[in-house]
């Protein structure tokens, strides 16, 4: 075995969390992936890992050899791409991660899209309920919508979305609409709650001003899509995205409150690694991704969620 076989077997093992789950991945069985790591540890002299089948921790010495040996299998790969003549055709596995609510809307038919054109590479997308730390769970994009805290990360914009307030006709019926935020508080409002925002807090501007009102209502979820459903319903004043309600307000199923108020805007960005060099696949993936969203950052039409 030699050193960069080793480096990546630890770091594949340690992302998998189990002997077990390494194991199932790899086709052989747990003891083999015990003896390879017995091995591992016996030529450094050094004792990685504690692990029973079922779990893993690393010891000290475990966690500096993965910090170091993962920086070193970037730079060996970074180098493999920049040689190899077919680092401009993209090929291999694609991991991508995105928010359910955007992903299944947007990113499946673009993935479905890249994949016709581009049939050498190999699409896994991980749909979560919030975004995944990429060099953590191994993913070669993400898709982010709004601010981007890691500044480790490399953004590009992808599409402009405006965060809109909107009610039904129906909901709107016989009752006066909200001429500033703070009439919001009459309002029965449907709470999406969602990361690790303030639940319920909606902050609004107008130039210098500023209002953050928290709202109420009778019905909340984590859910974008429920929310949505319900504010179609007329169940209450609805906080969402332009991709997921401007073609119910084109349509007049919603209709648009406080229009003058700007809420914090939640622009669509694909995120990944900062690298000398993007592989193929990711490269050619972020600009196919731009031009797909700029064709469709009007957000165009889609069915009534049943």
């Amino acid at each position: 075995m030699n050193a960069i076989a080793d480096l990546e077997f630890f770091v594949r093992l340690v992302r998998h969390g189990s002997l077990s789950s390494l194991a199932r991945d790899l086709g052989v069985t747990p003891p083999a992936v015990s003896a390879r790591l017995a091995s591992l540890e016996k030529r450094l002299g050094v004792r990685l890992l504690n692990r029973t089948t079922r779990r893993i921790t690393m010891t000290e010495e475990g966690e500096r050899y993965l910090r170091a040996g993962s920086s070193l299998l970037e730079e060996v790969q970074e180098l493999e791409r920049m040689v190899s003549s077919s680092r401009d055709v993209p090929q291999g596995l694609l991991k991508v991660n995105a928010t359910f609510g955007f992903g299944r809307r947007h990113i499946v038919p673009a993935l479905s899209a890249f994949r016709q054109r581009y049939p050498d590479v190999e699409v896994q997308l991980e749909l979560t309920d919030r975004p995944m730390n990429l060099a953590e769970s191994a993913f070669d994009v993400g898709i982010r919508l709004g601010e981007l805290p890691d500044s480790r990360l490399v953004a590009k914009r992808l599409a402009h979305n405006e965060r809109f307030v909107c009610a039904s006709p129906g909901y709107l019926a016989g009752r006066t609409l909200p001429r500033t935020p703070e009439d919001l508080r009459q309002h029965l409002c449907i709470v999406l709650r969602e990361n690790d925002t303030a639940y319920g807090t909606w902050h609004f501007n107008k130039g210098k001003r500023q209002q953050h009102v928290k709202v109420h209502g009778a019905m909340s979820s984590n859910d974008g899509e429920a929310t949505l459903k319900w504010a179609l319903d007329g169940h209450g004043v609805l906080m969402r995205s332009a991709w997921d309600v401007q073609s119910f307000i084109d349509a007049g199923q919603l209709t648009r409150l406080l229009p003058d108020w700007h809420l914090p805007p939640a622009d669509v960005y694909a995120v990944y690694p900062e690298r000398l060099n993007l592989s193929a696949k990711v490269r050619v993936f972020v600009d196919f991704l731009e031009v797909h969203m700029h064709e469709a950052s009007h957000w165009g039409s889609h069915p009534l969620p049943a």
